[in-house]
C-alpha cells in the first residue's frame, strides 16, 4: 500500500526556523530577484573583514592562527549574509504589501514587545480603517484608505478613545505617501519614534480601559500577508530564539 505524502506546512508559525527561513526567501525572491548575489556579496565581503581581522589580531602562530581566521571570516560572513538577507527580506515584504487591504496592520506586527496592535477598530463601507497600537507613546490610532474620509473616521475614534483613557496621549498617524503621511516602510520606525510617554505599568491599565469599549465592536478579520508571521519568526531566529 503506498505511503500517504504528508501535506506540506503552509502555516509559518509551525514550521521550523529552517523552514522559516526557506519560506521568507522564496518569498523574497519573488519581489528581490538578485537577493541570492546580495547574500554572497556579503558573505564575501564581510567573511574577508573578518579572516584579515583574525589573522592581524591574534599574535601570529602559522597553523593556529589561520584555523583562527578561516573561523572568524566564516563566522563574519554568514553575520553580513544574514543582515543583508534580513534588510533586503523586510523591504521586499512592505513592497508586496503596498496598496493590499489592511497593509499598515500586517506592518504594524513587527513591533517588539511591548506594543499591543488591535486591527481594524474603525472602518467604513468604503474600506477605510483605523488600527490601533497601544504603547510607550500612549495611543497611536493609524489609519489607511482615502485621507479625506479617514479625517473624519480618526476624529470620531479620538473621541471614543478619550472617554475610557482621558488622560492618556492620543496619536493619529495616516499611512500613504501624500503630505503629513506616513509610507508603510516607515510607519513602524515612525511610531517608535513617537516617544515614551507612558509606563509600562500604566499600559496595563490602559488595556483594560479600552476592553469595554472593544466589546461593543463587530470583529471583521483582515486577510493575512505574507510578511507578518514568517518575518517575525525570521527576526526571532536571527535573535537566536
Amino acid at each position: 500500500m503506498a505511503r500517504t505524502k504528508k501535506p506540506r506546512e503552509t502555516d509559518p508559525t509551525k514550521m521550523s526556523r529552517r523552514g522559516q527561513l526557506v519560506e521568507t526567501y522564496k518569498m523574497t525572491r519573488e519581489v528581490d530577484t538578485r537577493i541570492g548575489l546580495w547574500m554572497a556579496g556579503a558573505f564575501l565581503l564581510f567573511g574577508a573583514a573578518g579572516f584579515g581581522l583574525f589573522w592581524i589580531l591574534p599574535p601570529s602562530n602559522g597553523t593556529f592562527s589561520l584555523v583562527m581566521a578561516i573561523i572568524g571570516g566564516l563566522l563574519f560572513g554568514l553575520l553580513g549574509m544574514m543582515v543583508v538577507f534580513s534588510r533586503r527580506a523586510q523591504r521586499a515584504a512592505f513592497n508586496r504589501l503596498e496598496g493590499q487591504l489592511g497593509a499598515a496592520a500586517r506592518a504594524l506586527t513587527l513591533l517588539r514587545r511591548g506594543w499591543k496592535t488591535d486591527e481594524m477598530v474603525g472602518f467604513t463601507k468604503q474600506q477605510d480603517m483605523v488600527h490601533r497600537v497601544v504603547g510607550p507613546p500612549g495611543i497611536v490610532l493609524v489609519g489607511e484608505g482615502n485621507p479625506h474620509r479617514l479625517k473624519t473616521l480618526l476624529a470620531s475614534e479620538r473621541r471614543k478613545h478619550e472617554r475610557v483613557a482621558s488622560e492618556t496621549p492620543i496619536h493619529e498617524v495616516v499611512v500613504g505617501s501624500g503630505e503629513g503621511q506616513v509610507p508603510l516602510s516607515k510607519l513602524v520606525r515612525h511610531v517608535q519614534k513617537l516617544g515614551r510617554k507612558v509606563k509600562p505599568a500604566e499600559i496595563t491599565d490602559i488595556l483594560n480601559r479600552l476592553k469595554a469599549l472593544d466589546a461593543q465592536r463587530p470583529k471583521i478579520p483582515l486577510p493575512r500577508g505574507p510578511m507578518p508571521t514568517s518575518m517575525k519568526g525570521m527576526r526571532g531566529n536571527m535573535r537566536g530564539r
